[in-house]
């Protein structure tokens, strides 16, 4: 194992408190250069720059990883993450979430790593990584309207903020689902959602049993709800209790088409992208290294 060649810290993760990192990672860090990027193409031009399968320590939040996904992977570099970001629900499914910084610095300097999935998609003549979640209608609007969500509120009080506020313009949204040539639905949804990990919008457990190292990705489908059934069923998904509603199922997918009359709200890692009316995403088997927390 070698020690890692770089610590990359986000200074605009979670509305800028991830900033505060930098002073007690500078007094830490043992012979590793601390890099605080001015922006994205800054912050992968110079994971690029590393020898290939290097290990990267990085300190942010999902959104942050995201963004970094295709240099990753392109350099087959080992990430060690530092949790700091508002959702952090690749840290949850990693075992890293509620570390203190000390330990997780240990975790990332000394802990093993090992292979995860990660989720692909194409959509509007682009293809896109994500490794936590692909949101496709309601709950993409939600991500969009959380980034505006007052500053004072953090991790999942954010997102209800956002849900509750994005029930008031409620719209369901008309499209086919396939997979692997099966028709799996046809009709109005509220959301059709692809998921590696778990959980997404800061631990709300949507999807049971996920695993992130299965070769599969979990579509969790909510079929038409109104305003109310949708506030109805809120209680049911913050407690991961929403499979035995009416109108909900999930799916274990390799791949999945989804075409749509309308474009389609998206958003990848709870990172919104343009919509689009046709999209296609496949699980990518173990294409990222990473440090565990156990």
């Amino acid at each position: 194992m070698h020690a890692p060649a770089l610590c990359l810290l986000n200074p605009h993760a979670a509305g800028g408190r991830c900033a505060a990192l930098a002073a007690p990672l500078r007094e830490a860090l043992d012979r590793v250069p601390l890099y605080l990027p001015d922006d994205v193409a800054a912050a992968r031009d110079r994971l690029l720059a590393l020898p290939p399968r290097s290990r990267v320590i990085v300190a942010g939040g999902d959104g942050t990883v995201h963004q970094l996904l295709p240099a990753l992977v392109e350099r087959e570099l080992e990430l060690a993450l530092l949790p700091g970001g508002t959702g952090n629900d690749l840290a949850r499914a990693l075992g890293l979430h509620g570390l203190d910084l000390r330990s997780a610095l240990a975790r990332a300097h000394h802990g093993l790593a090992g292979a995860m999935d990660l989720g692909r998609i194409e959509a509007n003549g682009q293809r896109h990584f994500f490794m936590s979640s692909l949101a496709l209608g309601f709950d993409a609007a939600v991500s969009q309207r959380a980034l505006a969500a007052p500053r004072w509120l953090r991790g999942q009080p954010r997102y209800v903020w956002a849900t509750l506020a994005e029930i008031s313009r409620l719209r369901r949204y008309p499209l086919c689902i396939r997979s692997e040539g099966q028709l799996l639905h046809e009709g109005e949804v509220l959301f059709a959602s692809s998921l590696n990990t778990e959980s997404y919008a800061s631990g709300m457990p949507v999807a049971p049993g996920a695993l992130i190292d299965d070769g599969r990705l979990e579509l969790v489908c909510v079929g038409r709800y109104g305003r109310i059934g949708a506030l109805a069923a809120m209680p049911a998904l913050l407690m991961g209790q929403h499979l035995r509603l009416p109108a909900i199922f999930m799916r274990r997918v390799q791949g999945l088409q989804i075409t749509s009359p309308a474009p389609l709200p998206l958003a990848l890692d709870g990172e919104p992208v343009a919509p689009a009316r046709e999209l296609k995403i496949e699980v990518q088997p173990l294409a990222l290294r990473v440090v565990r927390g156990g």
